[in-house]
């Protein structure tokens, strides 16, 4: 099942992150290039550390230039969580390439590589909320709280992953067809973002 090793690579990936807990670490991916594990390691990697980012540029006593900074950064790490998103789904429509869509099937409302970018998302949240439970000097009631969340996200973990799997059992049935559109981002291309293309 593609969940379980999604879930797998991502919770390794979120620990290897926070051996270092270093924004600026390089990344060690242990799979092979062009592979789907080298794929999903490198998504939940850039999730990880823009996760971290977004701690960082939520301090409320942040210089605004470095914010100004850190924004730019996110923005980048944005686009690549994207074109890694959109790499997932190339691997997707290559393995159900020779698939024949029976005349009944349907479209999914969104494609396996964003269901996948959903799964790392849940990840990153499971590991914290889970920190949350245990950190030292936090209240009793704090940490009560954060277990209910905790719970509730592990019970979404094992939803969303039951309807990743059904959906790869789908297609690959062909009771679904992949149809995947490109996410054409307008504020990063300076053709068609008019603060870029008409400055004042």
């Amino acid at each position: 099942m593609i969940s379980k090793l999604c879930n797998k690579i991502f919770q390794d990936a979120i620990s290897d992150y926070h051996v270092h807990n270093n924004i600026d670490q390089p990344i060690q991916n242990p799979y092979r290039i062009s592979t789907i594990e080298h794929l999903l390691y490198l998504k939940c990697w850039i999730d990880t550390v823009q996760w971290h980012m977004e701690d960082v540029v939520r301090n409320p006593d942040i210089d605004p230039a470095e914010g100004l900074q850190w924004k730019r950064r996110i923005d980048a790490s944005n686009q690549e969580r994207t074109d890694v998103v959109e790499y997932i789904d190339s691997y997707f429509l290559e393995e159900y390439k020779n698939i024949t869509a029976k005349p009944t099937a349907k479209i999914n409302s969104e494609s396996p590589a964003w269901v996948v970018d959903r799964l790392s998302i849940l990840a990153l949240k499971i590991y914290h909320m889970q920190e949350e439970t245990t950190r030292t000097g936090a209240s009793e009631e704090h940490k009560r709280s954060c277990t209910d969340k905790l719970n509730i996200l592990l019970a979404q973990r094992t939803d969303l992953s039951t309807s990743l799997d059904e959906l790869i059992t789908d297609i690959h049935n062909g009771d679904k067809y992949m149809k995947v559109y490109k996410q054409m981002k307008m504020y990063n291309d300076p053709s068609l973002n008019p603060v870029l293309y008409n400055p004042k």
